[in-house]
């Protein structure tokens, strides 16, 4: 009995300790940005976070690199996000409202998003990290190299298509599928880099939604629904998707429409 206390207690405490961490960090990370007014020690911090990668032998490195890049591309994109609210010109209470926002996410993603394993939650992380990952990567696409933005999609690509596919069991074709998301997402990165237009969202003009990631997070939700069909039902079949694809199209078209109405659309990065 004694030891079931013990066990008991070391495990309370054991959470207490990993909540405060995971705090810590999210806090840690808008101090940087505020402090130093630059994303790479932001960046630095949140490379250190992710030690424990690295405290395996060698040759497990490349598995847990992989099994950690959806996190990554997360908390890097929470700091991009930091870092273009900073630079841009807002009054006190939209920054203090925004950045409270967007910190209090941070820790929801990483308290009780990340650490799920069921198939439901691994989708969704995947889809945050595409979502936020594409959104993030356009704020800066204005500058940064065209081959550059299009390895990056390629990278973000490939890491959500393996992250969901791992859910499934999916051992013959996860390199096949996931290097063909990654290519489709690369091709619309290429497209994407000549003609991107954001949304202002809440009418403060640095909270920009780019309409890229929009548009990835619809075709991805497509892909999926495909997928699940064809894995459950050996075929796809049209009542497994065509609500799917209505709703989605409906976000595609009619989304934009209510952000001009509320929002101001804008050229990214202008």
């Amino acid at each position: 009995m004694e030891f079931l206390k013990t066990v008991r207690r070391r495990s309370f405490l054991s959470e207490v300790v990993y909540v405060g961490l995971n705090i810590a960090l999210a806090v840690a990370v808008v101090i940087l940005i505020k402090v130093t007014e630059s994303p790479w020690p932001a960046i630095g911090l949140v490379l250190l976070s992710k030690w424990r990668v690295f405290a395996v032998r060698p040759r497990y490195w490349f598995v847990n690199i992989q099994s950690n890049l959806v996190d990554f591309i997360v908390s890097v994109s929470f700091v991009v996000f930091l870092y273009t609210l900073y630079s841009a010109v807002l009054s006190s209470g939209q920054a203090l409202f925004v950045m409270t926002s967007l910190t209090i996410l941070y820790i929801g993603w990483l308290l009780f998003l990340k650490p799920r394993s069921k198939r439901s939650y691994m989708v969704a992380q995947a889809g945050v990290a595409l979502f936020v990952g594409v959104a993030a990567l356009y704020l800066l696409a204005y500058a940064i190299p065209m081959t550059i933005v299009v390895l990056m999609m390629w990278l973000i690509g490939y890491t959500t298509a393996r992250h969901i596919l791992s859910s499934y069991s999916e051992e013959t074709h996860v390199l096949f599928m996931s290097q063909l998301w990654a290519i489709t997402l690369a091709e619309i990165g290429w497209l994407a880099y000549h003609w991107t237009v954001g949304y202002a969202l809440l009418g403060i003009e640095g909270v920009i939604l780019p309409r890229v990631a929009l548009t990835v997070i619809c075709i991805g939700f497509i892909t999926l629904k495909c997928y699940d069909a064809y894995y459950h039902h050996k075929k796809i079949r049209s009542s497994d998707i065509v609500l799917p694809v209505l709703f989605t199209f409906g976000i595609i078209i009619v989304l934009p429409i209510i952000l001009n109405l509320i929002g101001i659309s804008v050229p990214v990065g202008i």
